[in-house]
């Protein structure tokens, strides 16, 4: 019996990267690692970018120790950052890192010259600060100076075959994509006064980008005929592509440095209500629209544990579950938490000012964050459901934070619904499956996601207790109980 067909998934996240090989057959879903890196951003002359040159180097040994039998190399990253090239192809500079101060104050100058309105009914994206169209306002001068722009999933395919395109889920997050229609959008980019001519053509999940460059090829000892497959290159929406859901009626959580919440739609939702509750519509898998909201996610425990010199998680969760909770929440969407820095003491003054106890103990940072994550959830869900229509039975939560059996158990019990845990890499998973279906592998979406719920290990965690002491801490954040 030959062996199961396999694939490369470049999957890089905003905090880690991770070379996987994964193999497909029917009945068939497994996946080993290559290699795993850190992703460490660099503060230079007060900017802060990504090390994206160090990014690409390991990239290339774990496609260097991948095996000789690939079919075919994928690329998902974290979305909105990009590199600009000259006409020769040449780096301009570090891609700079999204959570870089080079965009305070951009978003509400862009709302006022161009109109919210406008800006949503063409993208359908939430005003998140750190969006590419503002990095693009920020950065005129630079790229003023650019030949093509291309996002970093782009970027890489590019070093590993000279072919210079967007795939389109990563693009819907620019800003800059028209939502309806799939393109570029003409009267955003006229609006701002951004040049339309860096930008460059579209393709679908499934498309082959190209082959390998003959220096990649005798790099990495792989043949020069490999090709590079587009995935849905947005690593949310490669997660979401493995959601192991066996009816229309679920929601998701994709949870890691973020928390990427919503549920999966035929069509965008562009009402004034959806733009007041700040939701955003991103391109998925087939042509769907992920429907969601960003809350902050891990990243304020991976910022604590910076702080405290990077102790066990484990062992804190295990003590923050004896912790009584909700007894200090913070707000998870407040912009205070978002830029590097002593996330631990941010979280306490936040407290104090609000009027909850102050959390003293590490365990009790714990806590708080892993309460306020829980509300968020809900909240966010609870809006996804009413502004879009979409009924809710289950909710699946993937990625990182699906091994936070803690985080999982209070997001059930928040949300009153089932919480499906796993699988954890549902982004390598979905970034294989899109290049396994894209050469013949398997099926549609469908097959996809059953096979993921086949073969993947799941926790289904059920809501314990009654609502309302979590209407009542919702109520004390301001939330909708």
């Amino acid at each position: 019996m030959s062996r199961p067909a396999a694939f490369a998934a470049v999957d890089l996240g905003a905090s880690s990267g991770r070379v996987m090989t994964g193999r497909v057959a029917p009945g068939v879903l497994t996946l080993a690692e290559e290699r795993r890196f850190p992703n460490r951003p660099v503060r230079a002359n007060g900017t802060l970018h990504w090390d994206v040159l160090g990014l690409y180097g390991n990239v290339l040994d774990g496609l260097r120790s991948a095996p000789r039998d690939l079919v075919s190399v994928g690329i998902d990253s974290w979305a909105v950052d990009y590199g600009l090239l000259d006409r020769d192809g040449a780096l301009l500079g570090n891609p700079v890192h999204y959570r870089d101060a080079r965009t305070e104050g951009v978003r509400e100058r862009v709302g006022a010259e161009a109109g919210d309105d406008l800006l949503y009914q063409a993208s359908g994206l939430q005003f998140l600060p750190f969006n590419t169209v503002y990095q693009l306002v920020a950065d005129r001068a630079a790229l003023s100076r650019a030949h093509t722009l291309l996002l970093i999933p782009d970027l890489l395919a590019y070093w590993l075959t000279g072919e210079v395109g967007a795939e389109r889920t990563n693009a819907s997050t620019t800003g800059l994509l028209d939502v309806r229609a799939g393109t570029w959008s003409r009267p955003v980019l006229d609006r701002l006064g951004l040049p339309a001519g860096p930008l460059p053509a579209l393709r679908d999940p499934g498309e082959v980008i190209g082959t390998l460059r003959p220096d990649v090829a005798a790099e990495t000892g792989l043949p020069g005929d490999l090709p590079v497959t587009a995935v849905a290159s947005h690593d949310t929406a490669s997660a979401v592509a493995a959601v192991p859901a066996t009816g229309p009626r679920f929601a998701y959580i994709s949870c890691g440095t973020w928390s990427l919440v919503g549920v999966e739609l035929p069509a965008p939702v562009l009402t004034e209500a959806s733009r007041e509750a700040d939701f955003t519509n991103e391109g998925g898998i087939d042509g769907t629209v992920r429907y969601l909201r960003n809350v902050m996610g891990l990243w304020l425990l991976q910022e604590s544990l910076r702080a405290w010199g990077s102790p066990d998680l484990p062992a804190l969760v295990a003590e923050a579950e004896h912790v009584p909770g909700l007894r200090s929440l913070i707000d998870a969407g407040d912009p205070e938490f978002l830029p590097p820095g002593d996330m631990p003491a941010r979280i306490a003054a936040h407290c104090r000012r609000r009027g909850d106890p102050e959390p003293r103990t590490r365990a009790e940072i714990v806590r708080c964050v892993l309460d306020s994550l829980a509300l968020a959830h809900r909240a966010t869900l609870r809006q996804a459901a009413r502004l879009s229509g979409q009924e809710i039975d289950v909710v699946h939560l993937v990625g990182g934070g699906s091994r936070n059996e803690l985080l999982c158990r209070l997001t059930a019990d928040a949300c009153g619904l089932p919480v499906v845990a796993g699988p954890v890499e549902a982004t390598a998973l979905g970034n294989v499956l899109v290049q396994a279906r894209a050469h013949g592998v398997v099926g549609d979406l469908a097959e996809m996601r059953d096979l993921v719920a086949r073969t993947q290990p799941l926790r289904t965690h059920t809501p314990r207790g009654d609502d309302r002491a979590w209407a009542d801490a919702a109520e004390r954040l301001g939330l909708p109980r």
